[in-house]
């Protein structure tokens, strides 16, 4: 599903404009998104949460060339689903 179809479907499902249905999707999303950035962990029960965890650096390698590289430490977002997603995803 893309953002213009989720964005359809809030429209649909609410029965409001495209306009106001972009305006809320995208207030969600930029509110994680800042939530994330400050460092805080966002919790949305029965689907899953959204954390930032850290990797170190690591040497890698240029498959080109084969040299080692430095990849420099980095904070990653991570999604971990809820209990009822994933029940929801796997029914027969």
């Amino acid at each position: 599903m893309t953002k213009a179809e989720l964005v359809e479907e809030v429209s649909r499902v609410s029965d409001l404009t495209k306009k106001h249905s972009e305006v809320i999707v995208d207030t969600v999303f930029r509110s994680i998104i800042d939530a994330l950035h400050r460092g805080e962990k966002i919790e949305l029960r029965g689907f899953g949460s959204f954390r930032i965890r850290r990797r170190d650096s690591r040497t890698g390698r240029n498959p080109k060339t084969g040299a080692g590289v430095l990849v420099p430490a980095k904070r990653v977002p991570h999604f971990k689903a809820g209990k009822e997603l994933r029940e929801l995803i796997n029914r027969s």
